[in-house]
């Protein structure tokens, strides 16, 4: 059980006191009556709260699929650079969600948002193991010799990439996929930078097997579904 304004605050983008300014109103029932104190208790997993005859599900997490363009930064807030949340909806903003990971300013993609701290730390744990998929554009065609050299692992200065996928496109070479379980700092631009060749562009198309939606637009952001959810065990 929980006070009706703490449930409508949790819920959606009305703070307490305009939720006591909606009770005042009449415009909050709950199970068909209207709510006479923004402080009674309401069961949030049986009782139907309805704010101006809509009803209002509670929920503590939100999980947020976002197709990142260009130019954003994988933060919060950044005094320079747009970033990835100024994209969330307002509807969402009052979670306060952060990205899962996060994407190079200039790769496009599958990015994910939460405000679920336990979700983004199993998904960035490294027991996970968990494969990012990418559509890669190169400057010079590749070949089957850099299959090998990705599946073998790269040592570089700072880290060892672990052993790495690479497919090429049968109809242009120039067009690769390549799937790594880290995500270091350009990592992927670098791994491809040691086979003599330039990525010119990159865009994160799965995280494990969840796929970007083709249908989302760049920008654009919707809430992951409980299918997709559980391709996580979440």
């Amino acid at each position: 059980m929980m006070r009706l304004d703490k449930f409508l605050s949790a819920s959606t983008a009305y703070s307490r006191k305009n939720v006591h300014d909606l009770v005042k109103k009449n415009s909050v029932s709950v199970n068909g009556t209207p709510a006479k104190r923004a402080d009674m208790k309401v069961d949030e997993t049986k009782d139907i709260v309805c704010v101006n005859g809509k009803q209002i599900l509670y929920r503590k997490f939100i999980y947020l699929m976002l197709n990142k363009p260009q130019g954003y930064l994988s933060a919060t807030e950044d005094s320079k650079d747009p970033v990835v949340v100024d994209l969330v909806p307002e509807e969402f903003k009052h979670f306060a969600p952060f990205p899962v990971g996060r994407l190079d300013k200039d790769t496009e993609g599958l990015l994910l948002l939460t405000n679920d701290g336990q979700f983004d730390h199993e998904l960035m744990s490294p027991r996970k193991n968990l494969f990012k998929r990418y559509y890669a554009e190169l400057d010079a065609p590749a070949v089957p010799e850099d299959i090998e050299t990705f599946a073998a692992g790269m040592d570089f200065k700072e880290f060892s990439a672990k052993p790495a996928k690479l497919e090429i496109d049968p109809d242009d070479p120039q067009k690769v996929y390549v799937e790594i379980s880290e995500g270091k700092y350009h990592q992927v631009k670098r791994m491809c930078e040691r086979i003599g060749k330039n990525v010119v562009f990159l865009k994160r198309v799965a995280i494990g097997n969840l796929k970007l939606d083709d249908s989302l637009e760049c920008g654009k952001v919707r809430e992951l579904t409980p299918d997709e959810l559980a391709l996580f065990g979440w």
